[in-house]
């Protein structure tokens, strides 16, 4: 918080002004130019004020914003809530200078729904289906867990309620907690196995997840099975895939490069293990890419971007990565764009399994150091009426750290 603040973004919640501290009213009540929305608007006084619904896209509100700061305007931005919790003024934030920046947050959906239902809000998932698909959830369910879900629409529990029940999740209980804090609060509750509730717009959607005997288990540790990929046969294996995501280091916001992406299973364990992961396949074979965006889908990582094209040529304009994974079209020219686009601490994984890649990781790990693995795996296997071990190619791993 500044005294030299010229944009003030104010939480508003379903009991309107009555709901805002002294400060917030005053901001308001001193604003040349107001932004919100419909909803927002209708819920505060000063005539005086220029009021402007948010524009679209994003980037026209942070020109505006910039135009009337040149202008010397004092400016209120209208947020639901906790404006720096899955709302506008995160967004603003990152744009804008801080220093001229006042928050004026109310309780957010998610600590009201959370006291509604008892929950400690520690213990609770805390996601957002405004603007995003639904089957990002997806990383997050699991028997026993419970999440908190900010809605687009009176069409997103319905949604939620069928990608629940399509993985094995229809005895889950959702509950509908709309306008909270307001006159018109209501809750309604059902399983998503059938879900026909008619809901608000406006509300946050709970939901406890109970599996059935065929639910579909997973991890956001990876390692997922082979088999819930749609591929060619041209996958890292998930025992490899394993070891190779947990050398590639994944982190909230941080961005991979899946270079020869094949079907995506790398890039999306990848995301799938740090929340706002980010990753980008390079993928030549226009099959393998729409396996890849099929996948992402099918797992819930809908971000997940997938270009034409081959490394190296193909990472020019690229925003600079993370952690590179090279699982196909390894060679020196690929590496060396790779090590030199990567950020300080940056990480390096690339596997091969012919003798001609192996020697190549071999030659770059006596140059440039890092950690050279061997990496052999058997599943058992029938042999008649008995099992034996079937290998798989071994592969040949180099991973450094770029320092």
């Amino acid at each position: 918080m500044t005294d030299g603040a010229w944009l003030d973004v104010i939480g508003v919640g379903d009991d309107g002004l009555d709901g805002l501290a002294d400060p917030a009213r005053a901001a308001i009540a001193a604003a040349d130019v107001i932004f919100g929305s419909e909803r927002l608007m209708a819920f505060i006084g000063n005539d005086r004020a220029e009021r402007v619904l948010w524009p679209s896209p994003f980037r026209a509100m942070i020109d505006r914003l910039d135009a009337l700061k040149r202008d010397a305007r004092r400016v209120v931005v209208l947020a639901t809530g906790d404006p720096l919790w899955y709302s506008i003024g995160a967004r603003i934030g990152r744009e804008i200078d801080p220093s001229g920046i006042r928050y004026h947050p109310q309780l957010s959906a998610f600590q009201l729904a959370a006291v509604r239902l008892g929950w400690s809000l520690a213990d609770v998932e805390t996601l957002t289906a405004c603007g995003r698909p639904v089957e990002q959830i997806l990383p997050c369910v699991a028997p026993g867990a419970r999440l908190l879900v900010l809605t687009a629409d009176r069409r997103t529990p319905q949604e939620i309620a069928r990608l629940l029940t399509d993985r094995g999740y229809g005895p889950s209980v959702l509950t509908v907690l709309a306008h909270m804090g307001g006159a018109g609060e209501t809750r309604l509750s059902g399983l998503a196995s059938g879900w026909n509730r008619e809901v608000p717009d406006f509300h946050t959607l709970a939901v406890e997840c109970e599996a059935d005997a065929h639910a579909q288990m997973t991890s956001r540790a990876p390692g997922l099975p082979d088999e819930m990929f749609r591929h060619d046969g041209q996958i890292t294996k998930r025992e490899v895939r394993a070891v190779t995501v947990s050398k590639l280091m994944p982190q909230r916001g941080a961005l991979l490069w899946d270079l020869g992406a094949g079907c995506g299973s790398v890039g999306i364990e990848w995301m799938r293990a740090a929340p706002e992961a980010r990753a980008i396949g390079v993928e030549p074979d226009p099959d393998r890419r729409a396996m890849a965006l099929e996948n992402a889908w099918a797992l819930g990582v809908p971000k997940l971007e997938v270009i034409e094209g081959r490394a190296p040529e193909a990472l020019d304009g690229l925003p600079p990565p993370d952690a590179v994974f090279i699982g196909g079209g390894l060679d020196e020219a690929t590496v060396a764009a790779a090590l030199a686009a990567l950020k300080p601490l940056g990480r390096l994984v690339a596997n091969a399994v012919t003798l001609q890649s192996e020697s190549l990781l071999v030659a770059l790990h006596a140059r440039h150091g890092g950690e050279l693995t061997r990496l052999a795996v058997a599943r058992a296997r029938p042999v008649g009426r008995k099992s034996g071990w079937k290998p798989f190619m071994p592969v040949t791993q180099w991973s450094l750290l770029k320092r």
